[in-house]
Formats: C-alpha cells, structure tokens, sequence
C-alpha cells in the first residue's frame, strides 16, 4: 500500500472512532436526561404530600 492509503485508512478509523465517541455521549446524555426528569417528578410529589 501506499502510504497515501495509510492515511486515508488511518483517517476512515480516526473518524470512525471519534462518531462512535460521540453517538455514546449522546445515548449517555439522554440516558441522564431522562433520570432527572424522573427524580424532579418524584420531589415534587413528595413536596406536594407534605
């Protein structure tokens, strides 16, 4: 291979890596998103039978 097709290879896994990254940060996030929305719902319950 040439080495201009090394770095196109090494540039393809490098962009690869940083999507795949960033798609987890993204499923995280709504992950968490959705936890805190649960735990708001369940304080203002509790303040509401207090």
């Amino acid at each position: 291979m040439e080495s201009s097709s090394w770095l196109l290879m090494a540039n393809i896994a490098i962009w690869l890596g940083i999507g795949s990254y960033l798609c987890l940060l993204a499923h995280t996030q709504k992950q968490l998103d959705r936890r805190i929305r649960q735990m708001e719902l369940l304080n203002t319950e509790s303040q509401r039978e207090e």
